[in-house]
């Protein structure tokens, strides 16, 4: 299938801004996806906000593979148009973390699909869907700020007794969900304490790593002043 002129005319537009260096440096932080372009962060937001949002054009981005052109796509799609299915086509085609945190953070956080999709995900095999669980957790933290303590303390039992994947990325995508809920709140942030002491009593090593390196952050001076404030 040809690819739209459009799409074409933003792929060239990449390639013009395309820095091997970029590559190279993405390699050297895990990232080892193919077809990466080395575009700059402020490159592809420059270029998103110059497209606006564009639900087609995001789709054509993604299916090119480019790993610089999915990180576009997830800037330009309107989070009113994805679906739970568009969202399950492009977590099965995950391949770093850095495309799984775009997609979560910028645009899987803001649909309504997004609680569920956290809670499903967390229970997948495949290394990068499992990590947008967790990772959704954290952009839910952050970013929905009517959200009620209560729905994110359904995920801190979730996390205890999924604690024990030692794989890196998935690891401390779990820690990130811990301690971006723990700072939301003072409740939560005893909640989150509590969670973290429970998970550092199981007899895993990654499980071990993700409550002492949140228990470092959610009992700091820096954390427990900003929560009082």
């Amino acid at each position: 299938m040809p690819t739209p002129p459009a799409c074409n005319e933003i792929l060239n537009r990449l390639r013009s801004l395309a820095d091997p260096k970029g590559a190279e440096g993405a390699a050297r932080y895990g990232i080892r996806a193919p077809n990466v372009w080395g575009v700059s962060a402020p490159n592809l937001r420059r270029l998103a906000k110059e497209i606006g949002r564009d639900h087609d054009l995001a789709a054509e981005l993604w299916r090119t593979g480019v790993h610089d052109a999915r990180i576009l796509a997830t800037l330009i799609d309107d989070p009113a148009q994805v679906t739970p299915e568009q969202m399950e086509q492009w977590a099965a085609d995950l391949n770093s973390w850095a495309v799984c945190d775009a997609a979560c953070c910028i645009l899987f956080d803001k649909t309504p699909h997004a609680w569920n999709k956290a809670v499903e995900w967390i229970d997948r095999q495949e290394e990068y869907v499992k990590r947008a669980g967790f990772v959704l957790m954290a952009a839910l933290a952050v970013h929905d700020k009517k959200a009620s303590d209560e729905r994110f303390e359904v995920f801190l039992p979730l996390i205890v007794t999924r604690a024990t994947d030692e794989r890196n990325f998935v690891k401390k995508a779990a820690n990130w969900a811990l301690r971006q809920i723990g700072k939301r709140n003072r409740h939560l942030n005893e909640a989150a304490v509590r969670t973290a002491e429970g998970i550092r009593q199981i007899d895993s090593g990654a499980a071990r790593w993700i409550a002492s390196d949140a228990l470092r952050e959610l009992t700091s001076d820096r954390v427990r002043r900003r929560l009082k404030r």
